[in-house]
């Protein structure tokens, strides 16, 4: 019997999506469609949706609209997964589709037509709910699988401590890079490292940062494994997280995790690390009470909640119940 036909929407190839995508094509024929722009081709998607058994977007905003209706419209499954920009409103940082205006009615539009969602974590789920007003009943819990990166040899590393993030100026405070920078002018025997794409939020960075802070602008996926081994703490400094992909990736690596105790990083370290407040001063003594603990808890963590074969197995099933 011929597979089944889906449509993959998104609009950032990261590495969770990546992940979906190829989890997806293990078992349908997939056709990818990645909208780089906000300009679109309305017939384009239509005869994609009109092709497909059943729709998959990665997040509720302008790249998925057409999608979602369209298949509203020839009556086809929708699957949507929410839970980051798309369901947030948190207006002190300007963040969030939810906060007001046409993003916030798209977004709710979307959630709304699509015949299931799919968050990340429990916290997601709660934010959407609220947020969106969405039916709980549609929504399931399917956390991210990880590939764990292989840890170097040894339980003694050098005082590295690492944060993983965009440098724009929305996560400058939403990431917590800012004061992550302006922790380490706090510990001059530390190296601290921003991995992430240099974009406009880098001079703010650079007038913070001292000499003993790195920032590396894009990593390919090797040099940022690399990376994760070489450093002793990990730090999500988050206000806002759907789940926190960077944070799982550097605990399975061996980094002692610091995180806020915002959205989904509880979620993710459980009792595995230091909790902090969003502010350099409470970074720098979390890294420092860190760097003492055991770093094969994070990893052993990871490796047993988020595995790939159970996300696989949960992608699986909700796909087969709506097409």
């Amino acid at each position: 019997m011929t597979p089944a036909r889906i449509l993959f929407v998104h609009n950032q190839p990261q590495s969770f999506v990546r992940i979906d995508l190829a989890l997806l094509r293990e078992r349908w024929l997939v056709e990818e469609r990645f909208e780089r722009r906000r300009q679109v081709n309305p017939a384009a998607v239509w005869a994609s949706v009109q092709r497909a058994d059943l729709v998959f977007c990665w997040f509720a905003s302008w790249h998925s609209f057409l999608p979602a209706m369209y298949a509203k419209m020839q009556r086809k499954s929708c699957i949507i997964v929410v839970g980051g920009y798309d369901t947030a409103n948190i207006p002190r940082i300007a963040y969030g589709s939810q906060r007001a205006g046409a993003r916030r009615h798209i977004s709710r539009l979307i959630i709304q037509v699509a015949s299931h969602l799919i968050v990340n974590s429990e916290s997601a789920r709660l934010e959407t709910i609220t947020n969106t007003g969405a039916a709980e009943s549609k929504i399931t819990v399917i956390y991210h699988g990880i590939e764990p990166i292989n840890p170097p040899g040894g339980s003694v590393r050098d005082r590295i401590a690492l944060t993983v993030g965009g440098v724009w100026r929305e996560n400058l405070y939403r990431k917590g890079l800012l004061p992550f920078v302006q922790a380490a002018k706090l510990l001059p025997e530390w190296q601290f490292i921003v991995a992430g794409k240099w974009e406009d939020g880098i001079d703010t960075l650079r007038e913070a940062a001292g000499n003993n802070v790195t920032l590396t602008n894009f990593l390919i996926e090797p040099e940022l494994a690399e990376t994760y081994r070489r450093a002793s703490v990990y730090v999500q400094a988050s206000l806002h997280e759907g789940f926190g992909m960077s944070l799982a990736e550097a605990m399975s690596a061996g980094c002692v995790p610091v995180g806020t105790r915002i959205g989904a990083i509880p979620e993710v370290m459980g009792d595995t690390g230091i909790y902090t407040e969003p502010d350099p001063e409470s970074i720098a003594r979390a890294v420092v009470e860190a760097h003492t603990l055991d770093r094969n808890q994070p990893r052993e963590r990871v490796l047993s909640q988020f595995p790939i074969e159970r996300r696989r197995a949960a992608l699986h099933a909700l796909i087969e119940r709506c097409l």
